[in-house]
């Protein structure tokens, strides 16, 4: 299975017969675009599931449906970003704060760059 975003119907009128009337939709499958058989009813932007393979066909109404994708569900809620790792090397991924990167008296950046309290002991003490 595959989670897919749906880019905008497909229109095609000249069809082999066994293409029927099913809907088409563009879906982007991370930089590629690809054309689905909407066995749900999806509308651009939309998230989905789509099925390959036997199950394209099956899903698309018969096994002998001339398909190898197709939609089959619609996602809630879903954000693309949501798990992904950073890149080795990036800030997030060395545990470095992305911050202004002033040292504070402890040597650890604050995400202001600016002391606070807990960075260093407050001189003359506090009233």
């Amino acid at each position: 299975m595959l989670i897919c975003k749906v880019v905008k119907p497909l229109v095609s009128t000249n069809r082999i017969p066994d293409f029927e009337h099913k809907h088409l939709q563009v879906v982007l499958d991370g930089s590629t675009q690809k054309v689905a058989v909407d066995a749900v009813g999806c509308i651009p932007g939309d998230w989905v599931i789509c099925v390959g393979s036997s199950a394209a066909r099956e899903a698309a109404g018969s096994k002998s449906y001339p398909s190898d994708l197709t939609i089959v569900g619609i996602i809630d809620h879903w954000d693309p970003e949501a798990g992904k790792t950073p890149p080795a090397g990036s800030p997030a991924s060395t545990g470095v704060p992305t911050s202004t990167g002033v040292p504070t008296s402890t040597g650890v950046p604050t995400s202001t760059g600016v002391p606070t309290s807990t960075d260093a002991p407050l001189s003359g003490g506090a009233k």
